[in-house]
C-alpha cells in the first residue's frame, strides 16, 4: 500500500481518489476546504497547494503527486504559475512522480487530429500558460530534478464535469431549445472522466510514461449533434432544438460576463472538427477508451440527480 497524493476534487481528482482507493491505496486529496470523495481510504486534508512548504510536508512519502487542480477560468494567467511551482518544487524534494491532468488547449487551432507531437503554438493566454507549466516540468525532468508527465483529455464526459457538454445537455434532456456559439455538425472527441483518471494513474506509474504526454484514450469523434441526439434517446426526452449563437454574440456577452469573455479565446474549438489523436497511450499504456454511450448514459444519470453531484472546490478540476 503506497500514498498518492492528489490536489483538486473536481471530477478528475474524486475519480482518481476512487480508483486508488479501490485498488487498496492510501490516498489523500488536498484542497483549500478540505473537501473531497466520502470514501474510508480517502484522507481529505484543508491546505493550500501553492505553499510549496506545506505541500511538500504533505507529499511525504507518496509514490505520485497528482495535479488535479484548476483554478478560476478567468484567473489561469495568476493563480496557476504559483500552484505550478509548488507542485513542481513539492514533487522534487519528494521524489514523488508529477503527473499532471492538461488539457488541449496548448495546441492552438490544428487542422487535423492532434497527437503528442503536435506543435504547441497557441495564440491565447491558457494556451501559453499551459505550454509554460508543461515546459518549466520537462526542463526539470530532462535535469534530474524531477520525474513529471501530463495526460491531456477532450471535453469532459462524466459525473461532475464542466464543459461543452454541460452546457448542451441539461437544456437537451428538458426539452429546451439550446442556443450555444457551436457547430454542432462539426466531428468533436469526447473524453470520459473515468477514462482521465485511469490514465493518470497508469502514466505516474509506468516510467515510459515519464517526460513526456499523453492524449487520454476517447472514443471516435461524434458531432455535437450526434450527443445531444443519442443523450435524448438515453433519457427518453424530445428531440434536440439546437441553434447555433454567432460569434458576435459571444463577444457582446463577453461585456459583462468573464467565462462569457474567456469563451472567446478558445472559440476556435467549436467552429471546426476539433480531433484527438490518442493511439500512442493506447499502445504504450495498454488503455482502451469507454464506449461513448456508457460515458454518455453515467452523464445523463449525473445530470438527472441519479448520480450525486461532485465536490468542487477553488483547487478542483473544471475544465479540460
Amino acid at each position: 500500500m503506497s500514498l498518492h497524493l492528489i490536489v483538486g476534487a473536481g471530477p478528475v481528482g474524486t475519480a482518481t481518489a476512487r480508483l486508488l482507493a479501490a485498488a487498496g491505496e492510501r490516498v489523500r486529496v488536498v484542497t483549500r476546504r478540505g473537501t473531497g470523495p466520502d470514501h474510508p481510504g480517502v484522507e481529505r486534508v484543508a491546505a493550500d497547494a501553492a505553499d510549496p512548504d506545506r505541500l511538500a510536508a504533505l507529499a511525504e512519502g507518496a509514490v505520485a503527486l497528482y495535479n488535479c487542480a484548476n483554478p478560476a477560468y478567468h484567473r489561469w494567467s495568476i493563480d496557476w504559475p504559483p500552484l505550478a511551482a509548488a507542485l513542481l518544487a513539492a514533487a522534487g524534494r519528494t521524489d514523488a512522480v508529477l503527473a499532471t491532468v492538461g488539457n488541449l488547449y496548448g495546441y492552438g487551432p490544428v487542422d487535423g487530429p492532434m497527437t503528442e507531437a503536435t506543435p504547441p503554438a497557441a495564440p491565447g493566454t491558457k494556451g501559453r500558460v499551459r505550454n509554460r507549466m508543461w515546459a518549466e516540468a520537462l526542463a526539470a525532468h530532462r535535469a534530474g530534478q524531477a520525474r513529471v508527465t501530463e495526460v491531456r483529455g477532450s471535453d469532459y464526459l462524466g459525473a461532475g464535469a464542466t464543459s461543452l457538454p454541460m452546457m448542451l445537455l441539461p437544456g437537451v434532456l428538458a426539452g429546451r431549445r439550446v442556443v450555444l456559439p457551436v457547430d454542432f455538425d462539426a466531428p468533436h472527441t469526447w473524453t470520459y472522466v473515468e477514462d482521465v483518471a485511469r490514465t493518470l494513474v497508469a502514466a505516474a506509474a509506468d516510467e515510459r510514461a515519464w517526460g513526456r504526454a499523453w492524449h487520454v484514450p476517447s472514443p471516435p469523434a461524434v458531432s455535437a449533434r450526434e450527443l445531444a441526439n443519442r443523450a435524448a434517446a438515453l433519457a427518453g426526452a424530445p428531440a434536440p432544438r439546437l441553434t447555433r449563437l454567432p460569434y458576435p454574440a459571444l463577444w457582446l456577452g463577453g461585456l459583462v460576463n468573464p467565462f462569457a469573455r474567456e469563451l472567446r479565446e478558445t472559440a476556435y474549438q467549436f467552429d471546426r472538427s476539433y480531433l484527438l489523436d490518442s493511439t500512442a497511450a493506447t499502445a504504450t499504456l495498454g488503455l482502451a477508451p469507454t464506449p461513448l454511450d456508457r460515458a454518455l448514459a453515467e452523464t445523463v444519470a449525473a445530470l438527472r440527480g441519479v448520480i450525486p453531484p461532485v465536490d468542487r472546490t477553488s483547487t478542483g478540476d473544471r475544465q479540460r
